[in-house]
């Protein structure tokens, strides 16, 4: 079943990569014909609350709720960084100009006083990236949230295409790498459960400490 799962993924993101870069350009194009002042105050929303602090400190704080769900916090956090870590080396080897760089699309004036990092490319959509690699975890331990967290994260790759950050193909293979990370970190977690035996030691050393200084 891991091995039909595996393929599968693989099989559509071949096939999805192939259509997103087939309208990368005309989808650029086409989206940021729909801007107004209304909208870019809200995808500017979004991208703040999108910050990769913000979702780190968001999903941690909600896996630290409910100490059944907390052997999921390490998990989680290899998660975000190996998607981290993907994407830069990604941008590195790939080197694709952002479409605003290009000339594809006007650029706003919040993007002309940004600054962007010499390796800091197009290709894929690190936020994106980011966002989808917490949907497995999410699926497996919150399963009614998941559904609004995969809206959240639509709405992010959204808003880099709005704002001409990002291609199409950025945002749909940056999703979607994050995701099979997402599911590796799981498929490992439920084999070795490294993140149950930290969480336990963590966790159980913190009681007794509290133990001790209640009866100090």
């Amino acid at each position: 079943m891991k091995k039909k799962r595996w393929l599968i993924s693989v099989f559509l993101f071949v096939l999805i990569t192939g259509i997103s870069l087939y309208f990368d350009t005309g989808f650029s194009k086409l989206i940021s014909l729909l801007r107004t002042r209304f909208l870019d105050n809200i995808f500017l929303g979004i991208t703040f609350v999108s910050s990769e602090i913000i979702i780190f400190f968001i999903l941690t704080s909600l896996f630290l709720w409910k100490d059944n769900k907390r052997k999921w916090i390490v998990p989680l956090w290899f998660s975000l960084a190996a998607s981290a870590i993907v994407s830069f080396f990604l941008k590195i080897a790939v080197q694709r100009n952002r479409p605003f760089q290009l000339g594809l699309v006007p650029a706003l004036t919040v993007l002309q006083e940004a600054s962007f990092n010499i390796w800091n490319f197009s290709f894929p959509s690190f936020q994106t990236m980011m966002a989808f690699s917490a949907v497995p975890i999410l699926s497996r331990e919150y399963p009614r949230l998941k559904y609004f967290w995969i809206a959240f994260a639509g709405l992010i790759g959204f808003s880099r295409i709005y704002f001409g950050l990002h291609f199409l193909s950025d945002v749909v293979i940056g999703g979607f790498l994050g995701y099979l990370i997402g599911m590796f970190i799981v498929q490992k977690e439920e084999e070795i459960k490294f993140g149950e035996k930290i969480a336990r030691m963590v966790f159980k050393k913190k009681v007794k400490y509290k133990y001790k200084e209640r009866e100090k």
